[in-house]
């Protein structure tokens, strides 16, 4: 029988997805599963968008241009403006959504056996996204005691090698919620300069900061303007996962370039999304303020919920709408499934994302979770309250600290 690649074998199974059968087997027991695994937002696209759709009559559904419609990219420069981002529409190229967009970024500016850094915990599929483009990741840890802040610019230092081609952040963060101060950025920026290193930022929750925190996008730092890559989506900002339109934003016309050839070689992106992501675009500032307010409700709930649960802690994200969660568990893998698989309070149970899956160290966040606030209130308040009632009730809930608590 012949084999499977290389590749294939190394290509990790997504923390976000791989308890779905456990979460099907539970439902089809009759158990509700309150789903705080995914960042699919409930909150409904801006029916600016629905309306594009539902108004396209065009007979034949063409190919656009291999870089996005040019119509939706100068739409896009004067959305970024409003943001403070001054770019053309020749400096920017719309995917198939932001993943699409990193591996173009990666496969342009990285040869095979390269290394890239990221703080981790980081978005699982970057470990995905490194092994299609024949690289290496490697980590610089942060930790929850912190809430997830930039690491020392010395430890990022220490891992630089001559095979160190970029590093890659996400700010606002998924999984952490944290969101990076200008004065972080700097501190990047100098590490960037000093190695002449590519820095790629993936910007797709920068909408979603609260508590009047402001995003700093990568694309402001100057002196190092060719270096700097950024990644976008709509799929979080306007609730159009599906629509699978991002892009990627550089100054940088031999990256752009590179790019192109990529784009050219899988056609065009997806020609309705495109519509629908320019209309979209034209929502009333009412609509991002309604729906900011909401994730911070949200937010509000689920953090001090699980923080007023015995042994667990959570700190409060910045942005975002994921938070990760220490829990006082042998291990998250292990209580995630049980969750699924052997718990119910009320007929209901919870599914979350263990955050081994978004560490490249080997069992690093083992007692840690991540969960994604988007579902309703009232379902947030019923998820805290089952895993509160599981907690009393694992197997695996590791004693000693809940006596070393007490003590405290």
């Amino acid at each position: 029988m012949p084999k499977i690649s290389q590749k294939g074998l190394a290509m990790p199974s997504s923390p976000i997805r791989k308890l779905v059968p456990f979460a099907e087997k539970a439902f089809a027991k009759g158990v509700s599963v309150y789903h705080l695994n995914i960042g699919q937002p409930d909150i409904e696209m801006p029916e600016l968008a629905l309306d594009a759709i539902r108004t396209f009559d065009q007979r034949v559904l063409e190919y656009s241009h291999s870089a996005g419609f040019e119509q939706y990219r100068r739409k896009l420069t004067e959305a970024y403006a409003k943001s403070d981002i001054h770019v053309t529409h020749e400096e920017i190229i719309v995917t198939t959504g932001g993943s699409e967009a990193l591996i173009f970024g990666l496969m342009s500016t990285c040869n095979p056996g390269d290394e890239v850094i990221i703080p981790e915990p980081f978005y699982a599929n970057y470990n995905a996204f490194a092994i299609t483009a024949g690289l290496k990741v490697v980590p610089v840890s942060s930790s929850i005691e912190s809430g997830f802040a930039l690491p020392p610019i010395s430890e990022f230092e220490d891992k630089i090698t001559d095979k160190t081609k970029a590093i890659i952040i996400c700010n606002p963060g998924n999984p952490t919620g944290y969101l990076y101060s200008k004065e972080e950025l700097l501190k990047l920026k100098s590490i960037v300069q000093k190695h002449d290193l590519y820095l790629f930022s993936d910007e797709v929750y920068r909408e979603f900061c609260y508590d009047g925190a402001v995003p700093m996008s990568v694309m402001n730092l100057e002196g190092i303007e060719q270096n700097v890559i950024m990644i976008d989506s709509v799929s979080k900002r306007f609730s159009m996962c599906g629509a699978r339109i991002g892009c990627i934003v550089s100054k940088n016309k031999d990256v752009m370039s590179a790019v192109m050839k990529f784009a050219q070689a899988r056609l065009s992106p997806p020609t309705i999304d495109q519509y629908a992501a320019e209309a979209a675009l034209n929502a009333p500032q009412s609509y991002y303020d309604d729906v900011i307010d909401e994730y911070v409700q949200r937010r509000n709930l689920l953090v001090d919920g699980l923080n007023s649960i015995p042994g667990v802690f959570c700190p409060m994200p910045k942005g975002a709408f994921y938070c990760v969660a220490k829990f006082p568990v042998d291990d998250t893998e292990t209580f995630c499934q049980w969750l699924l698989e052997d718990f119910s309070y009320q007929n209901a149970t919870v599914m979350m994302a263990p955050a081994t899956g978004f560490y490249s160290t080997p069992g690093a966040g083992k007692q840690e979770a991540r969960l994604a606030y988007v579902l309703q209130q009232s379902s947030l308040i019923a998820a805290v309250e089952c895993l509160r009632e599981a907690l009393k009730v694992y197997p695996g809930r590791i004693e000693a600290e809940i006596a070393a608590e007490a003590e405290a």
